[in-house]
């Protein structure tokens, strides 16, 4: 394996800090949801960066990565960099779900309830749960 660092790669470290600082108004909604092990006691990471890619919200123990997506995301450039960002990290065995801005500012319950059940798939699909358990 190389000798190099994965996640959170210092060269990306002010630019993480820029996307903390400025994030948009559903990265904040859902932030809220999730930080200080608010949903069901997992630990949650805001702005994580993973390769050269930061993620909007990591979950490392469950390896759950969640993206909220805004209008520059469905251009087809925007398209086709999160496909490779997606095939990128599921090569490295992370799940990405992936939430329209709109949506979670519309519903806040249906992307919760979805993160709720990815995970509940991911502690059933990794055999024992308290092998997987948040806490």
């Amino acid at each position: 394996m190389a000798d190099y660092q994965v996640s959170n790669r210092k060269e990306l470290c002010e630019e993480r800090k820029v996307l903390r600082t400025f994030g948009t108004a559903a990265e904040a909604v859902l932030w809220t949801a999730l930080k200080a092990k608010r949903l069901d006691g997992w630990r949650w990471r805001r702005q994580f960066s993973i390769g050269g890619y930061i993620l909007d919200f990591y979950c490392p123990k469950a390896k759950l990565c969640v993206e909220l997506d805004g209008a520059s995301h469905f251009t087809p450039y925007g398209l086709e960099a999160d496909a490779a960002r997606t095939e990128y990290l599921n090569q490295l065995g992370i799940r990405v779900l992936r939430f329209e801005n709109r949506v979670l500012k519309e519903s806040p319950e249906l992307v919760i309830g979805a993160i709720k059940d990815a995970l509940n798939e991911i502690s059933c699909k990794n055999g024992s749960l308290d092998e997987i358990s948040p806490l």
